[in-house]
């Protein structure tokens, strides 16, 4: 398993807006050959937004990079201080401790 960790600000969107954009292409997302699951964040104290992605290997994970949806938020007008993190998963520790549902996908 691999993590990836998207964060952006809002710029010049409502977040109402925002929120009607992400219902109408979640679906996109939940068609991602190797995405295991995406956890959609928002804070509206600091104006950060993105999500939490769960892929089933760095390759998924590289692969999604490639794609226009994830080039999307780079030229995304509305999003600033946009910034792409990802982890390796300690499989053995995290199931110890029941982390992703112990893998039960």
């Amino acid at each position: 398993m691999h993590i990836q960790i998207v964060n952006f600000n809002l710029k010049g969107i409502s977040e109402e807006d925002y929120r009607g954009l992400c219902e109408s292409i979640a679906p996109v997302f939940a068609n991602l050959p190797g995405l295991v699951s995406k956890t959609w964040l928002a804070d509206t104290a600091t104006n950060t937004y993105g999500g939490v992605y769960v892929w089933q290997d760095r390759e998924a994970m590289e692969d999604y990079m490639e794609t226009d949806i994830f080039k999307g938020i780079g030229t995304n007008p509305h999003f600033e201080g946009i910034t792409v993190k990802d982890f390796a998963v300690l499989d053995s520790l995290t199931r110890i401790t029941g982390g992703l549902a112990s893998f039960a996908a």
